[in-house]
């Protein structure tokens, strides 16, 4: 036993050096992308392009489930963007509170009779479409609860344009936000199907009028954690997987997809908590079976704003229903695509990648931790492995967060305090005492939801931009 023990273990410290080496090369091709991203922002000439009648036009949707504390700010900031022409579709999910009353009541809103309908994929009952031509470019859908991907289905039915922008009603979009998108798009508008925003936490941030006038880091310890995470996912990681065309997954905050290759895979898959992900799989799938080239971008100066979980209960719920969506789209995609040439780098190195690092993750860390100390209580004497295998973890962590704030002060300084830098540095070391840990045995939870066929969304707080420290209002969703 005591062998087996130690074998175990010490295949654990592989394991956590070969997915962090993983992780490193990959940020690696962040560094490489980021100069060219660097130049091209600072030489592009957003405003002529925001008057341009080249830009191609975009329907923007906006799925909404009891969003009254926000749907406001929401829209007001995307009424506000600088962009040629684009419509804002809110879609509202059957909601149980305000959110329909408050937006017909803000923007006086009347039941529209001449709204186009295209029926071209299934949705639940569109109850009514509301407008107003004092805002013709803004439309309220109100329709029966079926989820988030079903709104967006019906936001794609009701749509005008051959673009679609996907943004949650919790979130803000900077004035630019939509441009510099499109300018990715331009670069190559046959072969981009699909790009992703940078997601950045609006918590502590000071709103107004729907625009973030004062970037502030949050002041409560679970979005400053949320903080320092994204930003190595987004800078980290997704600059990097999108240099070389791997990018798994565009946030359903905020990316831009063509509309005609949405259709094609058929939409949003209903009853998938993991939506975002599965978008871009069946893009991946569609593009590689048919042999037509394509690229799936992401644009990290391009920002959007979002509100961060500060209480472990919706943090936990939101992280479970990531764990339960990822293991649901690698069950069904991974053992038809994964390790098959015949879907080039995203068969062979994104999906296995995927299942072995993402998916598998939570199984070798915790019985490989566990391996380590029940190896540690039998024989004290090489309590040593216990510790490198948590030194590892560690040091191999601090590397990443640390490349991921350079990539920060390099590219973007959204944050300009030397405070910020330092406050950030700080808990980029706190997490691997606890949060880290923590992430992995929710994740695992989500996995044994998933496996108990739950498929709900979860407990999601909001608060209103207008009032710092309002009181939240929650809402189970249920959704199938």
């Amino acid at each position: 036993m005591r062998d087996f023990l130690l074998y175990y273990g010490v295949f654990a410290v592989y394991y956590v050096i070969a997915i962090n080496s993983l992780y490193f090369i990959i940020m690696l091709f962040s560094f490489k992308s980021i100069m060219g991203i660097l130049k091209s922002s600072i030489y592009s000439r957003f405003q002529t392009l925001s008057g341009s009648e080249h830009v191609p036009p975009i329907s923007i949707l906006v799925p909404a489930y009891n969003e009254e504390l926000t749907i406001i700010e929401n829209v007001r900031s995307l009424l506000s963007l600088n962009y040629p022409r684009y419509e804002v579709l809110v879609v509202n999910d059957g909601s149980k509170d305000d959110t329909l009353q408050v937006m017909i009541n803000e923007f006086s809103l009347v039941y529209s009779e001449h709204m186009p309908v295209q029926p071209l994929l299934h949705t639940s009952k569109i109850r009514g479409v509301y407008h107003n031509p004092a805002f013709p470019n803004l439309y309220l859908i109100d329709k029966d609860n079926g989820g988030k991907a079903d709104s967006l289905n019906a936001g794609i039915n009701l749509s005008h344009y051959p673009l679609i922008a996907s943004i949650d009603a919790d979130s803000l979009l900077e004035k630019d936000a939509l441009i510099r998108l499109a300018k990715v798009y331009m670069e190559n508008p046959d072969e981009t199907v699909a790009i992703g925003g940078d997601i950045r936490i609006a918590n502590g941030c000071k709103i107004e009028d729907g625009v973030v006038k004062d970037i502030r880091l949050p002041d409560k310890f679970l979005p400053m954690m949320q903080s320092v995470e994204y930003l190595k996912a987004f800078l980290g990681g997704r600059i990097g997987w999108s240099a070389i065309n791997g990018l798994i997954i565009v946030s359903g905050a905020f990316g831009v997809f063509r509309k005609d290759y949405i259709i094609k895979v058929g939409g949003y898959r209903e009853g998938y908590p993991g939506e975002d992900m599965n978008i871009i799989i069946k893009l991946h799938k569609y593009m590689l079976e048919n042999k037509l080239p394509y690229r799936v971008a992401f644009c990290p100066d391009a920002v959007c704003w979002t509100q961060a979980p500060d209480t472990l209960k919706i943090l936990g719920s939101q992280r479970r229903r990531w764990g339960r969506g990822n293991l649901k789209n690698m069950i069904e995609y991974g053992r038809h695509m994964a390790f098959r040439p015949k879907y080039k780098l995203f068969g062979m190195l994104t999906l296995p990648f995927n299942i072995l690092f993402e998916t598998l993750n939570p199984y070798f860390r915790i019985t490989g931790l566990l391996a380590l100390i029940g190896y540690t209580m039998l024989d004290m004497t090489n309590g040593y492995v216990l510790l490198i295998y948590g030194l590892l973890n560690v040091l191999y962590g601090m590397l990443l967060g640390i490349g991921s704030l350079l990539l920060e002060e390099i590219a973007f300084r959204r944050y300009p305090r030397f405070q910020d830098i330092v406050k950030m540095l700080f808990y980029t070391i706190l997490m691997f005492f606890g949060y880290r840990q923590i992430g992995v045995i929710w994740r695992f939870l989500g996995h044994i939801e998933f496996l108990r066929n739950n498929n709900s969304w979860g407990t999601m707080t909001r608060t209103s931009w207008q009032t710092k420290g309002s009181e939240n209002i929650s809402s189970l969703e249920a959704r199938s």
